[in-house]
């Protein structure tokens, strides 16, 4: 694992066992620190290496006021008009602002390696605080923010393990639900279209959908499960196999929605039609699919408030990370989603 260039005010004051404010006053020469302490403090700096922020904070404060929000961009998803993380930020930064923080976004380019990526943004202390999206099943990022006593939430679920915050959305429960709302309709075979990432939610997806065919009696057919990219392209890809297989699916169940645009498209040139030949579910209600024909049965989430959520979670984080005693109150939790019924998903 790859180590921090410099020591940073936080385990500095870790390993002195003081304040992380007291620190700061001694750097900063305060008189409410008594000649004895700050020349503690200020050789045990020189022997650990610290050195001031260079990212701008305040040494009085020792703080940056500002929170990082780390996400990996990809021009096919921005190409779509994807929305998630721009409405989950307004609710996120007004929460944020509320107590005087700002939110910085730290954009992954699809490129660039996303565990470095983080590693660089901890290493020069770019934020208080830090919000990891696209977490894998097994995430290094969590352990290196673990290891160097960063505050942070991941927004989704992971199987690494240790004490952390994490916020998710119901996955599990959603492809649970669709696949029995699919098979109370009279679907037997229904086919999975998951994303190409190694992202966990394909993983908990993946296990609902399983727990969704066996309480409705049907057997798992792996053939029937496919990855492809989450963006529009990859639903044209998806319909583009379905059309291909000799015994046919008459459902498709996608953990990404905007891939229905081009399972629509794909599938009228083949001359079948959504919600008559085969009943479509898609993962999230997305303005961008609003005006898809027919309507797509999706999942309701108040992305506004669920970023609002995530403000109070790493803000309780920062909190936390100002306390002398441990802790045993880190938070995971599982958002449910609210069915909303189209017209994609006829009876079988």
């Amino acid at each position: 694992m790859k180590k921090p260039q410099t020591v940073g005010i936080r385990e500095l004051a870790a390993h002195l066992g003081m304040a992380i404010s007291t620190v700061s006053r001694a750097m900063n020469d305060r008189s409410e620190v008594s000649p004895e302490t700050r020349k503690r403090i200020l050789a045990e700096a020189e022997r650990l290496g610290y050195r001031p922020n260079q990212s701008g904070r305040s040494l009085r404060s020792g703080a940056t006021k500002a929170i990082a929000l780390t996400m990996r961009t990809d021009i096919g998803r921005t190409m779509s008009g994807e929305t998630f993380f721009m409405a989950l930020s307004e609710g996120l930064q007004s929460t944020l602002a509320n107590v005087g923080y700002d939110l910085m976004i730290l954009p992954c380019a699809s490129d660039q390696d996303e565990n470095e990526f983080l590693y660089r943004a901890v290493d020069r202390r770019l934020a208080d605080g830090f919000i990891i999206s696209n977490v894998q099943r097994i995430d290094p990022r969590i352990d290196y923010l673990r290891k160097w006593h960063m505050p942070f939430v991941a927004l989704g679920s992971s199987e690494t393990k240790g004490d952390y915050a994490a916020l998710d959305l119901d996955f599990a429960g959603v492809a649970e639900t669709s696949v029995q709302r699919l098979a109370s309709r009279g679907h037997k075979r229904i086919l999975l279209g998951l994303t190409a990432q190694e992202t966990n939610n394909n993983y908990i997806f993946l296990a609902g959908f399983k727990a969704g065919l066996e309480k409705a009696g049907l057997a798992f057919d792996e053939r029937l499960v496919l990855r492809l990219h989450d963006r529009i392209s990859g639903g044209y890809e998806l319909a583009s196999k379905l059309l291909a297989m000799d015994d046919r699916p008459t459902a498709v169940l996608l953990i990404q929605e905007t891939m229905a645009m081009g399972l629509y498209q794909r599938l009228g040139e083949g001359g079948l039609q959504p919600g008559k030949d085969l009943a479509v579910i898609g993962f999230r209600e997305n303005p961008v699919c609003r005006y898809l024909t027919p309507s797509l049965t999706s999942f309701r989430i108040d992305l506004k408030h669920y970023g609002a959520r995530l403000g109070e979670m790493i803000i309780a984080e920062l909190d936390a990370a100002t306390k002398v005693t441990g802790r045993s109150d880190f938070v995971h939790e599982v958002w449910p989603m609210e069915l909303v019924p189209g017209k994609s998903d006829a009876p079988a």
